[in-house]
């Protein structure tokens, strides 16, 4: 009833939308992309005239583009909105994580988070002498010089190389775009793009974060202790959680424990 008496002022409400896992295009069970979030977030900003939007990552990253939709989707209604993003890191922020964290207007991190990792990676694996050890003879047709890239049953060619890199480095030119107009002054005088990570205090010393925080002290310290949240995070498909796609969902378990091991986790 509180809502329907005018003069009685409400609590201030932070939306905290949970960002958890790989970020992959859409299809991928469980993984973050903008198709499944869209929604989610929309509500986060629109339901109840949050005072904030809080978001609470732990993502060792994965889809470049993903990410960058997902960051410019919760950029958009923040300006739209006049609503102040925060972002709180637990586990791991890195590559296209932090990517992700850089939508927010204040990041917060644990003493112990993982943040950076602003680089961009490829990986593979080449089969060419194990097919020709079986007497297996590979055959490809293209029209157009350029149709066939790093064909893994083939040797690797160092013209392929060359365009994977060129490729990479116009990934990694947008990455340091979008911290450098998110992050500003804040980031230290030195090369925070080669693809390393720093841990908690680091991170902040070299301008990537704002400072120590956990979510419900920080949002009772800028609201006030009196401070509402309301829990936004995705919902797996009901043919998921029956198991229906239980070989998908084992493929992504492990494609994520390979993601956070890289980091220790």
């Amino acid at each position: 009833m509180r809502r329907f008496i005018p003069f009685l002022k409400s609590p201030p409400r932070v939306s905290v939308v949970r960002l958890q896992g790989i970020i992959a295009s859409a299809g991928r069970a469980a993984a973050l992309n903008d198709e499944g979030l869209a929604a989610l977030v929309e509500k986060a900003f629109t339901r109840g005239k949050p005072a904030a939007v809080a978001l609470v990552i732990n993502s060792p990253g994965g889809s470049p583009v993903q990410s960058s939709l997902i960051a410019a989707r919760i950029r958009r209604l923040s300006a739209e909105k006049k609503v102040p993003v925060y972002a709180f890191v637990e586990d791991v922020a890195a590559s296209g994580g932090y990517w992700l964290a850089t939508a927010a207007d204040e990041i917060w991190v644990d003493d112990n988070s993982i943040v950076g990792s602003i680089g961009v990676i490829t990986a593979g694996f080449g089969f060419s002498d194990l097919i020709s050890r079986f007497g297996i003879e590979r055959r490809v047709y293209t029209a157009g010089r350029s149709k066939s890239l790093a064909d893994p049953f083939q040797p690797e060619k160092a013209s392929d190389v060359k365009r994977i890199k060129a490729l990479q480095e116009q990934i990694h030119g947008s990455f340091i775009s979008q911290v450098k107009a998110r992050r500003g002054d804040k980031l230290a005088d030195r090369d925070l793009f080669t693809g390393e990570v720093w841990v908690g205090q680091k991170a902040i010393d070299d301008g990537l974060a704002d400072g120590i925080g956990h979510l419900v002290p920080k949002m009772k310290e800028v609201f006030g202790d009196k401070v509402q949240f309301a829990q936004y995070s995705q919902r797996r498909p009901l043919l998921g959680r029956l198991g229906v796609r239980i070989v998908d969902d084992v493929a992504h378990s492990l494609e994520e424990r390979a993601s956070y091991a890289r980091f220790g986790l």
